[in-house]
C-alpha cells in the first residue's frame, strides 16, 4: 500500500508542484519555481514507515538552507510531520512561519520579505548549486 501511496504523490507533485519547491526521485531532474529556492537542489532525506499513509514520514534536509521551519541540522518543525498528520496529507506543504523552528528567520520572512528572499537565495546559490 505504502508504495502505491508514494508512486501516486510522486505522479501529483510532477503534474502540480507546490509553489515553493519541487520534488523528484534520486536520480530524476527536478522541476523548478520561482521562488528564492529556484535553481538550487535540495537533497531531502525521507523515510516512510511501513503503515504509511497512517503514520507520518521521517524527513530532513540534507542540504543546508534558510528556512522558518528548519534547523542548522536539517530538523524540520513541521506540525503534520508529528501530532498533526492525517493519511489525508500528502509530502507537499508550504512553509509555516506561525510555527517555526528558527525564529529569527521566521520574523523575518514576516517582516521583511525582501531581506528574507535575499537571504535565502544567497543561501541557495552558496549550498545548493
Amino acid at each position: 500500500m505504502a508504495m502505491k501511496r508514494i508512486s501516486k504523490e510522486l505522479a501529483d507533485l510532477g503534474r502540480d508542484p507546490p509553489s515553493s519547491c519541487s520534488a523528484g526521485p534520486t536520480g530524476d531532474n527536478m522541476f523548478q519555481s520561482d521562488s528564492p529556492y529556484s535553481g538550487g537542489v535540495f537533497f531531502l532525506s525521507i523515510t516512510f514507515p511501513t503503515d504509511y499513509p497512517f503514520k507520518p514520514p521521517k524527513v530532513s534536509f540534507q542540504t543546508k538552507i534558510y528556512h522558518p521551519n528548519i534547523n542548522a541540522n536539517g530538523s524540520i518543525c513541521l506540525d503534520i510531520l508529528r501530532d498533526q498528520w492525517s493519511p489525508a496529507l500528502t509530502i507537499s506543504k508550504d512553509p509555516n512561519p506561525d510555527d517555526p523552528l528558527v525564529p529569527d528567520i521566521a520574523h523575518l520572512y514576516k517582516t521583511d520579505r525582501a531581506s528574507y528572499e535575499n537571504t535565502a537565495r544567497e543561501w541557495t546559490r552558496k549550498y545548493a548549486m
